[in-house]
């Protein structure tokens, strides 16, 4: 270690082959966990514990704040900028309940002490702006911003998000929920800030904040990779400990103070909705148990929530899925544990309030109910085994491996508790297995923590269609106001000040100030999992060796054949269905349990992507897709081979309940998702698949999917439905089969003998003579979508071409060039918006605009239109061009896990991506220039070509209307 740190201990953890060591630095008693490991992916996280004690926001401004410009970096945005400067993997900032943290990760080590710097002073040595804060908190401007007449509005970066975040129905009950749950700690509060009490956020009050939890006391360390301790802690005393004294103050939460009797809470959430608010009402049951710095009481709580909610054989879950009380379980059921207590909850969506006495007596007779009979013995090994198999899984294919790693020790961190024992649960999976033997485990386990737990809310959420009307009009209200009141001097200081925002958002900064890494730092080519064919009963088996950490991965592949449109549409539903209904003799719950014991998941899904030469042309398999401990590949392959042949779609009530459940989840994802929604809308004229894309899963397919689960309340048309669903899976069973492995290699041999066996009377005369196919389809789309959201979210589309055409490069960096230069700027920093930027698809041959959690429509399509306008009449800097192509080459070459690598390579081949494409590919897009660019928008990007598409809500019916946009109602 350095001299500046004492090392503490090292542990050595054999299933996650890493080895964790603990230091404490010397002077200001920071903490310092790192991860080493074997590899180049280098992650860095710096955590500071943050407690709010009202709902302002002030962590999660103070978030966006912080990296707006630092001591050694005092240019307004370096983070952005280094988003442009770097090869990271990872770069991001998050508030969560009760810690912020600032986490990178890159493969080069350059580029990884580079953000380093930048981070490490962004973090301790903010500059704080106040028009900083002005942008990216809150603040008054006038409508016209030189017309002190001009109506009042709040803007901010923060208080659109949140007013985005809090559009989610998810996310209201979640708050609501914990402020009943947790009455005086900081949980109580939104740490994301709620819209109507951000504007009340002073400066003043960001910068106390700050002083008093930016301290490196406060502060944890963690680091992942190959690089040393010791030149990460030169790093951090050099930049930053060296620099501050002691601090005495210690942030801690206490634990709440619990309740004598159960709380039983009654409140209204805003649905915009045109049709009934019957069946509208969400019901909650929720317990605060045990700690999250306890080892026993987080497995305690993990066991608790499989032995309840693991799948629809769970008897909770079950109870869930099959009472007439509500229409689905709540997206929220479940067990939390990055909080300082754990939460258990359960409930119902699609309710009424008059069900809640019944909904509890029943959940609380069937706790007891499972207290006493407990759980057969092979259920309880079965949920050991999904425990140690999510141990030993080496992920990786969102978040790096070793952030994961790291975000899965942080909450136990931040509350002093040990993360090695969270990390190395293996003696403590032994334990279990001892546990699990004594006859009253699962009875003392639910008559703690449920049953006999005074510490129970009840919480229900009703709809209000005037609610979001009436908060409107209050804060128009409130502005109005405010316009008022004002003085001719406060006036005149709310212009000034939009002035000199304008001005700094207008400001050129020397990007020279900031380190970065150039093209010449690039790997010379892209790495690609290399794998192997040979025949197994006459079906192609392509093997991928890799560290997979003793799993094995299976995948079963065949090409879609030439469905009925009717069937078409339903294809969605028929691959969420397959791998989740009876099969064979067996009925969905004893599946269910088939596949718990076996497997650590099975799924299936449609994969479609347009021909590389011709977008019109569509190739599109069906994969069936599971994992587990490589002592279970025989069995795993039994069960693929079983879902594959003989899956049942007779079980009515079953596939009733499910498409209940996906319309729930479906309608739920809009304002998480808007962006992408309004993407696929726009783009939905431009070729067969981009249709297909919003039919399945656009906003046509929510409005689709919402219109089916209506009609299936009849059993005519659910057993219709049922038998649509049967026809698919016949016509796929006729097609050609072809498989996919992924193991260590030592695994190899054992593997083909059991796929050897397990596929020893499949049919040798399949063809594949009929093919999914599509007409042509070039068309220009204008639409609006109105949903049940506060923000909006708008895109535009161009069609272009297909991957191999020469543009098409071009047509990449062209989305980051214009994002960088152009779209940041005026969407979200003067708009206002969460997020902006474009990007070429090349299955689809279409390039789109979109913007995220915006409040505004025509100012956006506007900015779209004059970022086109700006980089064909200006000159521009090699710099920036280099910038955008470090951008695309860095999503290019960021790595996966050892099985996602493999699955890309094997799958990007299926579809005619082969190594040597994809590398050339690459080449070529080191290769773009200027002209380029400027060509390809020219060429492509033409106004009466563009389609457009927003997804907003009735308030802006009247502007969506001045723009001709085609209304629709979800």
């Amino acid at each position: 270690s350095h001299p500046s740190f004492e090392k503490i201990r090292q542990i050595h953890i054999p299933t996650l082959n890493i080895d964790v060591e603990e230091y404490r630095h010397y002077s200001t008693g920071a903490v310092h966990y790192h991860l080493h490991a074997d590899n180049p992916e280098n992650v860095f996280l710096v955590a500071l514990r943050t407690v709010p004690m009202d709902h302002k926001g002030v962590a999660h401004i103070l978030e966006h704040t912080a990296l707006c410009g630092s001591r050694n970096y005092p240019v307004r945005d370096p983070f952005f900028m280094m988003t442009r400067r770097s090869l990271n993997t990872f770069m991001n900032a998050f508030t969560s309940n009760d810690w912020t943290a600032y986490p990178f990760a890159s493969q080069n080590r350059k580029d990884f002490n580079n953000l380093l710097d930048v981070y490490l002073d962004a973090v301790f040595f903010a500059n704080l702006d106040e028009l900083d804060f002005l942008q990216e908190g809150h603040r008054l401007e006038f409508s016209n911003p030189t017309d002190k007449t001009s109506p009042l509005e709040f803007k901010g970066v923060v208080f659109n998000e949140m007013k985005g975040a809090m559009s989610s129905i998810n996310s209201v009950l979640w708050q609501t929920l914990c402020k009943h749950l947790f009455p005086s700690t900081t949980y109580h509060f939104n740490s994301g800030g709620d819209p109507e009490y951000i504007t009340d956020l002073s400066y003043e009050e960001l910068k106390q904040f700050y002083r008093k939890h930016y301290h490196p006391g406060n502060a944890i360390f963690m680091t992942y990779g190959d690089i040393p301790a010791a030149e990460h802690q030169y790093h951090f005393e050099e930049k930053a400990l060296q620099h501050f004294a002691p601090n005495d103050h210690i942030i801690t939460i206490p634990d709440e103070k619990r309740y004598n009797a159960p709380v039983y809470a009654q409140e209204a959430y805003a649905l915009d909705a045109t049709d009934s608010t019957k069946t509208q009402t969400h019901i909650l049951l929720s317990w605060l148990l045990g700690q999250n710095t306890s080892l026993h009481d987080v497995l305690s709580a993990q066991m608790l929530s499989y032995i309840l909610l693991e799948n629809s054989a769970s008897p909770l879950q079950h109870y869930l899925e099959t009472t007439e009380l509500g229409t689905a379980p709540s997206p929220l059921c479940g067990m939390e544990d990055s909080y300082h207590e754990l939460i258990f909850v359960c409930g119902l969506a699609g309710s009424e309030a008059k069900h809640a006495d019944q909904f509890e007596q029943e959940v609380m007779a069937l706790l007891q109910k499972v207290a006493d009979e407990g759980l057969p013995q092979e259920r309880l090994e079965a949920i050991l085994h999904q425990m140690e198999l999510s141990q030993r899984e080496i992920s990786g294919d969102g978040y790096p491996y070793g952030l994961q790693l790291i975000l899965t020790a942080l909450p136990s961190i931040t509350h002093r508790g040990d993360p090695i024992s969270l990390l190395d649960l293996e003696p403590a999976l032994q334990q279990l297995r001892h546990d699990i033997q004594q006859p009253d485990y699962v009875k003392n386990l639910i008559e703690q923590w449920l049953v006999n737990n005074q510490h129970r809310v009840r919480l229900v959420m009703t709809p209000d269609t005037s609610l979001s009307h009436r908060k409107q009009a209050a804060e128009k209200a409130q502005l109005e106001k405010i316009r008022q009141q004002l003085g001719e001097s406060e006036a005149e200081k709310i212009i000034e000040k939009a002035e000199a925002l304008a001005a700094r958002q207008k400001q050129e900064d020397d990007p020279d100030i900031l380190p970065k890494v150039t093209l010449a730092d690039v790997p010379p080519t892209l790495k690609i999992a290399q794998g192997s064919m040979k025949t197994i009963q006459g079906i192609p088996l392509h093997s991928y060796h890799q560290g997979t950490n003793g799993i094995t991965y299976q995948q079963l592949i065949v090409p879609l054949p030439a469905l009925s449109e009717e069937l078409l549409t339903l294809l969605p539903l028929y691959s969420q269905c397959l791998t989740e209904v009876g099969i064979g003799q067996r009925d969905f719950a004893e599946v269910q349990n088939w596949q718990s014991a076996v497997v650590g998941g099975i799924s299936a899904y449609s994969s479609l992507r347009g021909n590389i030469d011709n977008e019109q042309k569509v190739i599109s398999y069906m994969v069936i897709s599971a994992k587990a401990l490589a002592r279970n590949h025989a069995a795993m392959a039994e069960l693929l081979q079983a879902t594959f042949r003989q899956a049942r779609f007779d079980e009515y009530q079953r596939i009733g309940e499910i498409v209940s459940q996906n319309r729930l989840r479906k309608e739920n994802s809009i304002t998480g998702h808007g962006h992408s929604l309004a993407m696929t809308a726009a783009a939905s004229g431009m070729s067969p698949l981009a249709q297909l894309h919003e039919n399945w899963g656009g906003m046509h397919g929510i409005h689709s999917l919402k219109q089916l689960d209506e009609a299936i309340r009849s059993q005519d048309k659910l057993q219709e439905l049922c038998n649509k669903l049967q026809a698919i899976h016949q016509q796929i069973n006729k097609m050609p089969l072809q498989m996919l492995n992924i193991s260590e290699k030592e695994y190899t041999q054992a593997i083909e003998a059991s796929l050897q066996q397990v596929w020893s009377d499949y049919p040798s005369d399949t063809t594949a003579d009929t093919l999914l196919d599509f007409s042509p389809l070039r068309s220009t789309v204008k639409t609006a979508w109105l949903a049940n959201t506060q923000v909006n979210f708008c895109s535009r589309a161009y069609p272009t071409v297909p991957a191999s055409h020469a543009d098409a490069p071009a047509l990449i960096v062209l989305g980051g060039f214009l994002r960088n230069g152009y779209l940041h700027t005026a969407i979200r920093e003067k708009g206002g918006a969460y997020g902006s930027g474009a990007s070429q698809d090349t299955n689809i041959a279409a390039f789109r605009f979109y913007s995220y959690r915006d409040p505004r429509i025509s100012g956006t399509l506007n900015d779209f239109d004059q970022s086109i306008n700006w980089l064909l009449e200006n000159k521009h800097s090699p710099a920036a061009l280099e910038e955008a192509i470090l951008g695309v080459v860095g999503s290019l070459d960021k790595p996966a896990s050892p099985a996602g690598e493999a699955k890309q390579a094997f799958h990007n081949a299926l579809f005619g991506r082969s190594p040597e494409q994809r590398q050339a590919f690459r080449q070529k897009i080191l290769q773009v220039t200027l002209d380029d660019l400027k060509r390809v928008t020219s060429t492509y990007l033409l106004a009466e070509k563009a389609s457009t598409a927003v997804i907003s809500n009735d308030l802006h019916k009247e502007e969506i209307d001045t723009l001709g946009l085609d209304l629709k109602v979800l």
